[in-house]
């Protein structure tokens, strides 16, 4: 079942709170930090991203669409990895952390779309397009900061999954499309703490 509650200016302060003193945990001790968070709505089960930025670059993001962990504990699990274990970049170190925004991505289900590109909104919609084993994935944000058409956001996440860019309308080719709440510590007026 899908995330459908639309999370309050106060739950993505607590997410954004949580994922930070996630990493500041890790990085003394190597673990998570135990406890629950303060508002019940924030243990529904959800799919999530965890996007690290130092200055307007990305250092990290990773994310599950498996809707079977509690937002909060997918959020620090997210966020750890898009630390340490994103494929793309070297772990962040310690002291990059006070210099690092993160911005979280709560995912709604996936929905299959017939005939792209058609059904495909810029600034809405991420994709997800699986053709085999691959598997690529571009949050909704992606396409709009690029500037893309709908085809362009296909055929570069065509590309991110390791296919030719235009994989995505083969007949065996799966093309899925979400929406997600996005928000980010900048975002927010008063420091994040």
């Amino acid at each position: 079942m899908a995330y459908t509650h639309e999370l309050t200016p106060q739950e993505k302060r607590e997410l954004l709170r949580i994922a930070r003193a996630t990493l500041r945990e890790y990085f003394v001790t190597g673990m998570i930090p135990p406890g629950a968070p303060h508002r019940a709505s924030l243990t529904a089960p959800a799919g999530a991203f965890v996007s690290l930025h130092k200055g307007k670059e990305l250092r990290g993001c990773i994310g599950t669409f498996a809707e079977t962990t509690p937002l909060y504990r997918a959020i620090q699990e997210m966020a750890i990895s898009a630390a340490s274990r994103d494929p793309r970049f070297e772990p962040l170190a310690a002291d990059e952390l006070g210099e690092t925004d993160i911005e979280i991505s709560v995912l709604s289900g996936l929905e299959p779309v017939a005939h792209p590109p058609a059904g495909i909104e810029i600034g809405k919609h991420g994709l997800h397009v699986t053709k085999g084993f691959l598997r690529g994935v571009l949050l909704p944000q992606v396409a709009q900061q690029s500037g893309w058409s709908a085809e362009e956001f296909l055929n570069q996440t065509c590309k991110k999954a390791g296919l030719d860019a235009s994989a995505w309308s083969l007949p065996e080719a799966v093309v899925e499309v979400f929406t997600a709440q996005v928000f980010a510590e900048h975002d927010f007026q008063q420091a994040v703490v």
